[in-house]
């Protein structure tokens, strides 16, 4: 059957936002703005978690302009996994075929969406797809470079494996992830396969991210990562791709032969992902320190698009 004669998947869009006044218009806008043949977005509904900043006056300023936007709020900060359920609650009252979820502190491509959709339209036997991150400009330096052989390295992996992040769209039959999950694109990937469906890297889906720009800030991110991927591995017996060392190990080795002239930014970036993996092994298996409502990697909140 020609892609002409598939039926229009209908879409909801979950936008889950903490303080993100300095991206949350740009990234309704962008959402606003999507060029769709294969899908329709119905709705595009904000949870503001516990927001001190203006995201919310922002977000009824979009309302008005586009009826599609709503916005949830939740008084105080539970936990994106909490947040995400209240929206995949949302989500089954709209009925819409896809849910798609959106970090407040990324940006789209104008045909990010569509290209997420495709694969499901296309084939009954997709359940999940997810987006390729590509990092924004950052400050320069050493830590920026690090920042971009890990998204590098994670574009090799999904590749072969796929690995979803940032930005994921998946069928509309999951009612809730755990709520303590700390790491809910891989609660979901776990809930998609469980039902013997499959999950696809769309690498022409491409989603803006701002990387951390201190080590504090990156430290904290892979320090929760992978205590959050250590718990669903125990809780669901499933794991990611990039807990695969072996695997790691196999794109790490072949990306820094390719960039000779970059072999100490991988050095370095190798580092300080087994420091934040050590620090989050540590936090699951002695301290038992929860992350799910983690601390905010504050410098990664303004992003500017290419």
């Amino acid at each position: 059957m020609a892609i002409a004669d598939r039926a229009i998947l209908t879409c909801s869009v979950g936008v889950m936002a903490y303080n993100e006044e300095r991206n949350i218009a740009r990234l309704l806008e962008a959402l606003r703005l999507q060029a769709l043949e294969l899908a329709s977005i119905e709705e595009i509904v904000v949870v503001a978690s516990g927001c001190t900043d203006r995201t919310e006056e922002l977000v009824a300023d979009a309302a008005r302009r586009d009826a599609r936007v709503r916005l949830i709020r939740q008084p105080r900060r539970e936990g994106k996994a909490s947040a995400i359920n209240l929206y995949l609650q949302a989500a089954r009252a709209c009925r819409a075929d896809v849910c798609i979820l959106q970090s407040g502190d990324t940006l789209p491509e104008r045909g990010t969406i569509e290209a997420l959709v495709k694969p499901m339209a296309l084939d009954k036997n997709v359940g999940m797809t997810g987006a390729h991150v590509v990092p924004v400009d950052g400050r320069g330096g050493y830590l920026d470079a690090v920042v971009r052989t890990l998204w590098r390295l994670h574009h090799r992996l999904a590749m072969e494996v796929p690995k979803a992040g940032e930005l994921v769209a998946f069928r509309n039959v999951i009612a809730s992830i755990p709520p303590d999950s700390a790491v809910d694109e891989v609660s979901l990937e776990s809930a998609v396969t469980s039902r013997a469906l499959s999950v696809r890297y769309v690498p022409e889906a491409i989603v803006l991210n701002k990387g951390p720009e201190t080590i504090s800030d990156f430290l904290k991110q892979r320090r929760r990562i992978h205590a959050g991927h250590l718990d669903v591995a125990r809780k669901a017996g499933y794991a990611p791709s990039t807990m695969s060392l072996s695997r790691v190990g196999r794109h790490f080795f072949a990306d820094a032969l390719s960039k000779p002239s970059q072999f100490p930014v991988s050095l370095g970036a190798a580092a300080l992902e087994a420091l934040g993996r050590a620090m989050g092994a540590w936090d699951f298996y002695i301290t038992r320190k929860s992350h799910t409502v983690w601390d905010i990697a504050v410098t990664t909140k303004d992003v500017q698009g290419n």
